[in-house]
């Protein structure tokens, strides 16, 4: 049988171009309509692909390779999981499906079902034991992993409180408490949120400051990967302000101070200024001793100086560029 590469539906969640395509079955006369002989390998990928549990499971009882690959490397539980049909992915594990089987670009059905955030079939493919996908950052070489990198073992959320909504959350690290904002296995395949990911890493990485929050570290040879910095229990100045009285003005004094003096520090960082562009309220923390901090930078910005700007000259927006 010469290789057939299945066309219909959604395609692998990492194929450089996705093809959708429409296929007019004739026959040798040319009318539309009549049956004519296909391999029943073919035929389980497109009952795959229409979620027809009784014609899957006809074709597995004839005996049809319920692994069968097509010319992309691609099999049945691919479709299924691309499409979003978990009946037909349970089915075909229960019948054998290779659960972490890779199409020719590396994708797995649960890569696939990720990027099309068919959320039922990614919780069964998980309870099936399917690996998550290879963190965007992962890396072979033992001496490449990064000196700030936590084993996600370590991180213990038995008891977590989440502090936004699917994003951060409250975890316990080597007997102390921790901020750990997560990456989910859904924005894997975001290339934006990828790079977002490690621009933020890239700033955290570069800040020690008594006015900003602390970074720990982050996990990023496994997914999900996560960003780890100090814990704030006293939260945001946001929500301060909405329920207290007014700031007596010592008071007001002393938390500007502590914001300028956090924001003096990141812009006066070279050779690259940090710029945070999402200052506001909800993203100052208070510490325990009733001292800010700011924090959050993910959108935050790296502000290099060009080489006609001498070091006694003052920083300005006519003499400075945005990489």
């Amino acid at each position: 049988m010469e290789p057939v590469r299945f066309l219909l539906g959604k395609q692998s969640s990492l194929a450089p171009e996705k093809v959708i395509a429409a296929v007019e079955i004739e026959s040798e006369d040319g009318e539309e309509g009549d049956v004519i002989d296909i391999d029943p390998r073919i035929r389980l990928m497109y009952s795959a692909n229409e979620g027809d549990i009784e014609g899957i499971k006809e074709l597995l009882d004839l005996g049809t390779d319920v692994n069968f690959r097509d010319d992309d490397e691609r099999t049945a539980l691919h479709v299924a999981a691309c499409q979003g049909y978990s009946d037909v992915v349970q089915l075909l594990v229960d019948n054998g499906a290779e659960i972490d089987s890779e199409d020719r670009w590396g994708s797995t059905p649960l890569g696939d079902a990720i990027h099309y955030k068919n959320h039922h079939v990614i919780k069964l493919l998980e309870e099936h034991g399917a690996k998550p996908p290879m963190a965007p950052m992962h890396v072979n070489n033992s001496r490449e992993v990064p000196e700030y990198e936590i084993d996600a073992k370590e991180l213990d959320f038995t008891n977590s409180i989440e502090l936004a909504k699917g994003t951060f959350h409250i975890a316990s690290w080597r007997g102390i408490q921790v901020a750990v904002k997560k990456f989910g296995d859904d924005e894997i395949a975001d290339e934006d949120k990828v790079t977002a990911f490690r621009d933020e890493l890239a700033l955290l990485q570069k800040i020690r400051h008594p006015n900003v929050v602390q970074f720990l570290g982050a996990v990023t040879q496994s997914s999900p990967m996560m960003i780890v910095t100090e814990y704030l229990p006293k939260g945001d100045l946001h929500a301060y302000l909405k329920n207290e009285e007014p700031l007596r003005p010592t008071k007001a004094i002393r938390f500007a101070i502590d914001i300028a003096r956090g924001l003096n520090y990141l812009h006066e960082i070279k050779p690259e200024a940090i710029i945070h562009r999402d200052l506001e309220p909800s993203n100052i923390l208070r510490d325990d001793t009733g001292h800010l901090k700011v924090a959050d930078f993910g959108v935050s910005k790296l502000l290099k100086v060009t080489n006609r700007v001498k070091e006694d000259k003052p920083l300005t927006c006519d003499n400075t560029s945005y990489d």
